[in-house]
């Protein structure tokens, strides 16, 4: 082992154990990790498709971030970093997933024909 991994191990092994709170932390991070993965690529129509692939690089932003979170959720020794990380994450990917409805509801409205 190396010794990033063997620290990894050993901070995993002392605040990562299974049913620790950072051990649930980092199982929540993984399936947001997934849910966000499994996200289609949006509209291929017109100005849509603009911000479909606008969503798609704030999408791999956010997994980037999950993963530099679920490892500061094992090696960090501090709650309240974690703790900021995480609430900032949140606020983040709620932001995102509005984003998501938003453009799913401009898309029906432009299959519908706009408001009139």
């Amino acid at each position: 082992m190396t010794a990033v991994s063997t620290h990894h191990h050993t901070a995993l092994a002392a605040d990562g154990t299974p049913g620790s709170p950072r051990w649930h932390t980092r199982l929540l991070l993984a399936d947001l990790r997934d849910r966000l993965v499994s996200e289609d690529a949006g509209p291929d129509d017109g100005w849509l498709a603009a911000r479909g692939a606008g969503m798609l690089r704030e999408r791999d932003a956010l997994l980037a971030r999950i993963g530099a979170v679920g490892t500061q959720v094992v090696l960090d020794p501090g709650a309240g970093a974690v703790r900021s990380a995480l609430t900032r994450l949140v606020v983040d990917v709620e932001h995102h997933l509005q984003r998501r409805r938003d453009l799913a509801w401009d898309e029906v409205e432009l299959e519908l024909g706009g408001s009139e």
